[in-house]
């Protein structure tokens, strides 16, 4: 399974293999994971390569390592995600091992209002298109209500096929490369977004608004995101710049 010739470095497949280790095993047995010796041994490589793909998922919550019990699996606390997966939640998702599909679609074109339009520099008269996802788990449950508007200079239209992950289809048939993702969080009750995520209008959602840009620091999207506060946890990882 650890591909020693293979470019990508030996830490990063070890990640990737005991992720889907992690994705397997939950909810099995004690939710152990075999001895950092003992994974050293079974894949070839060192213990320091084992414990540095550890450290990762440990920082990501996926994993508690304990002194003497050894390291077992955390229990999911919820769909995670962070500022480094902006990109595709299809495909974030993906990278995980969770399914996630989309439980309602719908694409419009609609005026809008003064922040979108300000940040696209068009007139108020001009519509847009508008992509609306619910997403959720296979069983039909939601977790993220999505709502996206376009600027008009991409060509985006009602016949695009919007299942797919976005980024990729815009980049495949338009050329649109994104690049950056300026973002603002912030915490609120459901309210009118109650219904569609299949909660109780005071219950606990995360906005996430997000303005993308392509490499040429055009904007391309506005995005809002409400995702239910108990599917889902957002990961942020600090590290301290030099002074």
């Amino acid at each position: 399974m650890i591909d020693h010739k293979s470019k990508l470095p030996l830490h990063a497949q070890v990640e990737e293999f005991l992720r889907k280790l992690i994705a397997a095993e939950k909810g099995k047995m004690s939710g152990l994971l075999p001895k950092e010796v003992e994974l050293a041994n079974r894949l070839g490589v060192s213990r320091n390569t084992i414990r540095q793909a550890t450290n990762k998922l440990e920082n990501e919550g996926l994993i508690i390592r304990k002194k003497g019990v050894g390291t077992r699996i955390a229990e999911r606390r919820g769909l995670q995600t962070g500022l480094d997966h902006w990109y595709s939640f299809t495909r974030e998702m993906q990278e995980k091992g969770i399914v996630v599909t989309n439980l309602r679609l719908k694409v419009e074109w609609t005026l809008v209002n003064d922040i979108i339009r300000n940040f696209f520099l068009i007139d108020e008269n001009k519509k847009v298109l508008k992509l609306s996802k619910l997403k959720g788990e296979a069983s039909g449950e939601p977790i993220v209500y999505f709502e996206s508007w376009f600027h008009p200079r991409i060509g985006a239209g009602d016949q695009d096929d919007f299942n797919r992950p976005l980024y990729s289809m815009l980049e495949e048939k338009y050329g649109i490369v994104v690049a950056r993702s300026q973002e603002q969080i912030k915490a609120s009750s459901a309210g009118l977004m109650a219904k569609r995520l299949g909660v109780e209008p005071g219950f606990p959602v995360l906005i996430r608004e997000r303005f993308v840009y392509d490499v040429g620091d055009r904007p391309v999207e506005y995005n809002v995101g409400y995702y239910r506060s108990d599917k889902f946890v957002y990961n942020i990882d600090i590290k301290k710049g030099s002074f």
